[in-house]
């Protein structure tokens, strides 16, 4: 397998777990290249490398890495170009910048699909993988799944696409993607995507967000000839995994007294402080999954459980309720801060109102973004739900997963992102928090990639031309 934009490995970890063969990966970021590197092939200086895939042609890569010819290295490509381009929550920052009311259709990460499609083509697999935000079917009037569907048809490949949520397979996120599948017409007639594991009537937000991506589909019937209606489980599910059976076997952080005690203060997050890990045995079926994942099995002590530096918040987040977001963190802010007001008075200590030291103050309890403008800018979450999507800039805006726990009354740390996204405990992220944060944000989860990756093997092995054909239909095409 190739695995193009590769990030940290996510799809790559998923199809090593299914049975693939990691040979190669394309990665442009040095943490997240290092940290597949690292993960995939016991750090090889050759494997770490940051690549630019606009300037490393195919046969370069192979090359490089002693795979050979380029047309007959690779079995499966797979990959996501980067999701910012097509992604509406990225659109107003990017007109913002070009001042350009379609800017978003210049952005030059959006042409990157192509370059994905110009190594589909050099290194002819026999199966394409793609993994996109579902914007991607509504991308300023176009479906760029179905036009990825129609090069490739025209180069002899069966195609389809779909939406899947990651809640669905056993992640412990709703965590809704594209997922668009090519098999050569040598080895299938037809492309086949995963059954869920795990049941959750998603938040309407989600159902929404569905709905404006399939919108163009609905609009123009003969515009959506690939797409694949998610399939219906056809039998009772377990209920999805949720917050706490991820996370909560993994060593409490008390933010307040750490900050109290001086030993949590402003800097980079390094991971150089082992913890222990709980020797409890009465561990979630998932935390179990967690540590004891083949070949990335946790030791004693987890070096990534390291959490941001946010001083004025941690006591607004110990009186946030499960599910408030920050119109509610707001006006809880206050409140904290008529209480501090009052103290004040009793003292008769009080600031005059909007002096600067009343100012001062109110700056230190009370956030200061317009809710109407950042209704979902916070979020504590449920422990008995599965997390909300966690984002690429997690290590910025960790607020929108605020821990469930009052009594630790703080943002997630490296490693719980890391479980909510289904990475095992003993995989390594290079780099530091915020590089970390990054790597975890932008990678497919790895259960939900098994999955896909299950299904991929069974059309590939049981179409049976995994052997001597396979140069001959590198040839042919």
């Amino acid at each position: 397998m190739l695995d193009l934009f590769s990030g940290c490995g996510g799809l790559s970890l998923g199809f090593q777990a299914a049975g693939f063969q990691i040979a190669a990966a394309v990665e442009s970021d040095p943490d997240a290249a290092k940290s597949h590197g690292q993960n995939f092939h016991k750090g090889a200086a050759e494997h770490a490398i940051a690549r630019d895939i606009t300037a490393v042609q195919p046969q370069q890569l192979t090359t490089q890495l002693g795979l050979g010819e380029a047309s007959l290295a690779f079995d499966i490509i797979v990959g996501g170009p980067p999701c910012q381009a097509f992604a509406r929550v990225g659109r107003s920052k990017l007109r913002e910048i070009a001042d350009h009311p379609e800017a978003f259709r210049h952005d030059p990460r959006a042409r990157l699909y192509i370059e994905y499609l110009h190594y589909v083509e050099a290194c002819a697999p026999l199966a394409v993988l793609m993994e996109n935000v579902p914007d991607i079917l509504n991308h300023g009037g176009h479906n760029i799944a179905e036009e990825v569907c129609d090069v490739l048809s025209s180069r002899g490949y069966i195609c389809g696409y779909t939406l899947l949520n990651a809640a669905h397979f056993g992640v412990p996120q709703m965590r809704e993607r594209m997922f668009l599948l090519a098999v050569h017409k040598s080895v299938a007639n037809q492309v086949r995507f995963p059954c869920p594991t795990h049941w959750i009537n998603l938040p309407s937000g989600y159902d929404g967000s569905r709905a404006v991506a399939l919108k163009l589909l609905a609009d123009a019937a003969s515009g959506s000839g690939h797409y694949c209606a998610p399939l219906v489980p056809t039998k009772p599910l377990p209920p999805a995994v949720t917050a706490k059976e991820a996370i909560g076997d993994l060593p409490e952080i008390d933010a307040r007294q750490l900050l109290a005690s001086g030993d949590l203060k402003r800097g980079a997050r390094r991971f150089d402080k082992p913890v222990a890990l709980s020797t409890d045995t009465s561990l979630s079926d998932f935390a179990v999954r967690m540590r004891t994942w083949p070949e990335f099995e946790a030791t004693t002590e987890i070096r990534d459980h390291v959490i941001r530096y946010l001083p004025r918040d941690y006591s607004l987040f110990a009186r946030l309720k499960p599910g408030d977001q920050y119109p509610e963190a707001v006006i809880c802010a206050e409140k904290m801060f008529d209480e501090a007001i009052r103290k004040l008075k009793a003292k008769q200590q009080a600031p005059r109102e909007n002096s600067p030291a009343w100012k001062e103050l109110r700056a230190s309890i009370v956030p200061p973004y317009d809710p109407g403008k950042f209704p979902n800018k916070w979020r504590k979450m449920e422990s008995d739900k599965p997390a909300r999507t966690l984002l690429a800039h997690l290590g910025k805006d960790s607020y929108t997963h605020i821990h469930y726990d009052s009594r630790q009354a703080r943002p997630i740390s490296v490693r719980e992102a890391a479980r909510l996204q289904s990475f095992p405990d003993g995989f390594v992220f290079s780099g530091t928090m915020n590089p970390a944060f990054r790597q975890i944000g932008n990678a497919v989860p790895p259960l939900l990639a098994k999955a896909m990756a299950g299904e991929v093997l069974s059309l590939l092995v049981g179409a049976e031309v995994i052997t001597a054909p396979r140069q001959a239909s590198a040839r042919e095409r």
